[in-house]
């Protein structure tokens, strides 16, 4: 049998405000729907690896100059980044 590790009481306190919210019956339902979500995640991110990514390195030999220079890039995905923060907030 694997070694099972307990929860941190982050993980305790967020099940438990979840409980409290009315959405879940069981501290069960608040962990498979996490575990639904990290599915999901996992599996767009895995089609954007295998399928997204080729085609527009594909594009890009075809056309360079739809590039965007890395600084340019870095820019837009940390505000993208931080603006995603901002709506869970």
């Amino acid at each position: 049998m694997r070694n099972r590790q307990a929860l941190t009481d982050h993980d305790e306190q967020f099940i438990q405000r979840q409980l409290e919210s009315g959405r879940y019956n069981d501290r069960n339902e608040v962990i498979h729907a996490g575990l639904r979500m990290l599915e999901e995640f996992e599996d767009g991110l895995a089609r954007w690896v295998h399928d997204e990514i080729p085609s527009r390195y594909a594009e890009l030999k075809r056309d360079p100059s739809k590039a965007v220079p890395f600084e340019e890039a870095k820019v837009r995905f940390e505000r993208k980044h931080r603006d995603a923060l901002a709506k869970a907030k």
